[in-house]
């Protein structure tokens, strides 16, 4: 991966990592369902309006927006708000990392070589010493379940977003965005009923109502226009095998905004767990490239190498620089001699 990419992968950590805070934000005035359909719907109307629909194959537009986009945060939000805490929620989610990568080895064929797959274990063991050390035990099971779904889910909108194969990815983020609408707001309605609609009118006369509406700011333009936006970018040129990774250090991020804003103290293994991530999480950026069925298929199809002819025969056409064509000399008119009446003369 070139260091522009690198830098742009370091961008799209700090944005998700202080993602969670405005999703807490968020949470503590509206219910999760309905602050699911508010973050998509924002985006999806001027997106309708105004946006042209990627040419990708409908299904894989809509399982990236199911996806990704609904399922994933539909399990995130259900777990935060039972009770799963913000620097812990960050850490969860990242399970998406081993998922995408199983699942990229299952239905892409790609390949990981001996140091990526080193990295990954490294930083997944990471993962595991922080979450020991922020009493992931005490957060509940059922959070704990939910968060690891929500992890699952990016990893098949993952997979999805590389079966596409946009030419403009941030079109193809933009339209996942309109997918979730209808599942969010169809769920919040049978499940929160139809007052949470009520929400949106005491958002603007009170104070936790405003910093909500802060938070879905932050959520729309920064952890999905932006933040989704680069990692589908990124997805688009590289397996998905080497871009997951980095979402492992997300926590990092996490549970450090977590720490200043929420007093979510982390413990001394909690940041040992944290560096063990990064560590890990770069290493698995390293090693040879992997091979993807679709560089497979590229050298499946390469034209075989040209092998001239002893004898030379004239072609039809002939493409020349200037792009003009090449005709064949047309053949003598009259009637051809006999060789032996050549031989005579």
């Amino acid at each position: 991966m070139a260091f522009r990419d690198r830098m742009l992968a370091l961008t799209v950590v700090v944005l998700w990592g202080c993602n969670f805070l405005a999703i807490r934000v968020g949470l503590d005035h509206f219910p999760p369902f309905f602050f699911a359909g508010l973050r998509f719907a924002v985006i999806a109307v001027p997106v309708l309006m105004f946006v042209p629909r990627p040419a990708v194959p409908l299904r894989w537009l809509l399982l990236y927006g199911l996806g990704f986009g609904f399922a994933q945060f539909a399990f995130l939000f259900w777990a935060m708000d039972a009770g799963l805490p913000t620097g812990l929620a960050s850490l969860v989610l990242q399970s998406a990392a081993p998922f995408t990568v199983a699942l990229a080895a299952l239905f892409l064929r790609e390949r990981l070589d001996g140091v990526r797959i080193a990295g990954l274990v490294v930083a997944v063991g990471g993962m595991v010493i922080v979450a020991l050390g922020q009493g992931a035990s005490s957060a509940g099971v059922i959070p704990m379940l939910l968060g690891l779904l929500a992890g699952l889910s990016w990893a098949i909108g993952n997979i999805a977003t590389r079966k596409a194969g946009a030419a403009d990815p941030m079109r193809l983020m933009l339209w996942m965005c309109v997918v979730p609408v209808l599942p969010f707001f169809g769920v919040s309605w049978f499940v929160e009923g139809p007052q949470a609609w009520s929400t949106l009118g005491t958002a603007v006369t009170t104070v936790d109502g405003g910093l909500a509406l802060a938070g879905l700011t932050y959520v729309v333009l920064a952890g999905t226009i932006a933040g989704t936006g680069i990692y589908a970018s990124l997805l688009s040129r590289h397996p998905a095998g080497t871009v997951a990774p980095l979402s492992l250090m997300v926590p990092v991020v996490g549970f450090t905004v977590a720490w200043i804003t929420l007093g979510e103290r982390p413990t001394p293994s909690s940041l040992i767990g944290g560096v063990i991530v990064v560590v890990g999480a770069l290493a698995a950026q390293g090693g040879r490239g992997s091979v993807t069925s679709g560089t497979l298929l590229r050298r499946h199809n390469a034209l075989p190498p040209v092998e001239h002819s002893p004898t030379w025969e004239p072609v039809q056409e002939s493409p020349h620089v200037d792009g003009s064509r090449y005709a064949p000399p047309e053949p003598p008119r009259g009637r051809p001699r006999r060789p032996d009446a050549v031989r005579a003369r």
